[in-house]
Formats: structure tokens, C-alpha cells, sequence
């Protein structure tokens, strides 16, 4: 079957990775794949600024970041008593990039809330890890045993 230029369902790959193979970004309009986490020269991970409207309010940007690390945060903050608002919101799904609005009461500061839910996260995700390590290794010295 004839179809026109860029509409045959065999061209997709071509139009997506482009004639060269996977990884090369020759006719496609995204960025590459690795430009999504390492940070350029002067780059910064964080940035933040504190919000005039609203009192003990802060927006933190999360660069090379994507909804995992927005939605891990603001669901750490809304278990804080202190913390009356989180939420994030990604500007753009081409950029890896994620504000996070965080409101305190004024007994921390939005800097410090976000300061312990990092900590916080991660020694849960060291325990998950050790957890997971644990059971892991009971599970292939389980099916060893049956060989």
C-alpha cells in the first residue's frame, strides 16, 4: 500500500530514533535520554524562593527530577503536622524539572521541612533496601535447597 511521506506505520522507528538507531536524535524533538539527569556546568539540583503571597511558603525547583522525587516529597510533608501544604506540579513533560510548594505553620521553616522529609526518605529507602537485600538472599538460599 502507497502512503504518504512520514505516515508509513514501518517509518515510526525511523521518525522516532532516527536513521542511525536507537539513542540518536536527529528528527525527533525531545531532549536525549541523558540530558534528563546529569546536571550541565553551574547547574543546580535545587533552587528555591520564598512566596510573597502566601506566609511561610517557599517553591523549591528540583532540576534533572521527575514526578518519583515530587510525589515521594509532598507525600512525606503532608504526614508532618507542621506542614500545611504540599504539593508539586511538573511545567513541562519535556523537561525534567518539578516545583514543589511547601506552606508551614511558622514553626519550621518550608527550608527545613524539606531539609528532614530528604533525610527522612532516605533512611526509609535504606531500610527498604536492606529489606529487600534480606529477603532476596532467604529466597535464593530457599531455591537452592530444592536443586
Amino acid at each position: 500500500m502507497n502512503y504518504p511521506l512520514g505516515a508509513d506505520p514501518r517509518d515510526r522507528n525511523i521518525i522516532r530514533y532516527g536513521r542511525s538507531g536507537a539513542g540518536t536524535n536527529t528528527s525527533a524533538n525531545y531532549p536525549e535520554r541523558y540530558e534528563l539527569f546529569i546536571l550541565g556546568d553551574g547547574e543546580k539540583k535545587v533552587t528555591w524562593v520564598l512566596d510573597t503571597r502566601v506566609p511561610n511558603t517557599a517553591i523549591f525547583t528540583f532540576n534533572k527530577e521527575d514526578h518519583t522525587l515530587g510525589n515521594l516529597l509532598a507525600s512525606r510533608l503532608h504526614k508532618y503536622p507542621h506542614v500545611q501544604f504540599s504539593a508539586y506540579k511538573v511545567p513541562h513533560p519535556l523537561f525534567a524539572t518539578f516545583d514543589l510548594r511547601v506552606t508551614t505553620d511558622g514553626s519550621m521553616t518550608p527550608k527545613a521541612a524539606v531539609a528532614k522529609a530528604c533525610a527522612d526518605l532516605v533512611t526509609d529507602l535504606g531500610k527498604l533496601s536492606q529489606e529487600f537485600t534480606k529477603e532476596w538472599e532467604l529466597k535464593r538460599l530457599a531455591n537452592s535447597g530444592r536443586e
